[in-house]
């Protein structure tokens, strides 16, 4: 297939990207609607009264609302008072990690290949582009390290990108971990401070060393990323001489 063929393949392609964008407003919309996300108590009930299945509809409420790009905090919490640290843990993990690589998905088969063109076009935008090619991990790792970055957004954004799927898979659940462990552990110790009147030093023990290995973590990464985006440019510089 020439460029020529690509290029009209592309823009019949043109109402992917709109009907995504559609999509997701609905779920976003509708999640609100019914309050997932807002009301804490409210949610929480619901899901005590599921008895065994509460992990279970726990799992599929948080699913949705990050495909629905809803903020997950409030659910990282929800899960440390409900089913404590290990379990919260383990669901959050899992389900934050299953719905990112859905959302990563659906952008990249959806709507990666309309946009294709117009990431050619802009310099800023194809340097990104190759840029994830190039260090993927370490700009996932730190995208997701940083919370200055909208989870939810960064999950549809990567799938525009050229990340391949592995890269970003393995390193959004592992640099969203500690994140992860933070929120409901700290939950968890909270809810057991104030029901039992004391804190459990292994829980304060595990989020000492989880903020600890966080920061470690971040400023590893960062001095990685900087090496390698200095020994790139390097290289341009010499390419030129």
């Amino acid at each position: 297939m020439n460029e020529n063929s690509k290029n009209n393949e592309r823009s019949k392609n043109w109402w992917k990207p709109i009907i995504l964008i559609v999509v997701i407003t609905i779920l976003f919309l509708v999640m609100n609607l019914y309050g997932f996300g807002q009301d804490i108590q409210k949610l929480q009930h619901w899901i005590q009264t599921q008895g065994i299945w509460g992990p279970v509809a726990f799992f599929f409420i948080y699913l949705g609302s990050v495909i629905a790009t809803i903020p997950g905090t409030i659910f990282g919490v929800i899960a440390g008072g409900l089913f404590g640290s290990l379990v919260g843990v383990i669901l959050i993990s899992i389900s934050s990690t299953i719905g990112a690589s859905i959302c990563f998905l659906i952008a990249r088969y959806f709507a990666r290949d309309s946009i294709t063109g117009w990431l050619s076009k802009n310099k800023t935008m194809k340097r990104l582009d190759e840029l994830t090619e190039e260090q993927g991990m370490m700009i996932v790792g730190l995208t997701r390290l940083i919370p200055l970055f909208p989870f939810t957004l960064l999950n549809y954004g990567f799938g525009l990108t050229k990340v391949s799927f592995k890269t970003y898979l393995f390193w959004s659940w592992l640099c969203m971990l500690p994140g992860t462990i933070i929120v409901v552990v700290g939950t968890d110790a909270l809810t057991q401070g104030l029901t039992q009147g004391h804190i459990p030093l292994e829980l304060l023990g595990v989020l000492v060393i989880t903020v600890i290995a966080l920061g470690l973590i971040v400023w590893y990464s960062r001095q990685r990323f900087n090496e390698k985006k200095q020994n790139k440019e390097q290289q341009e510089i010499n390419k030129k001489q």
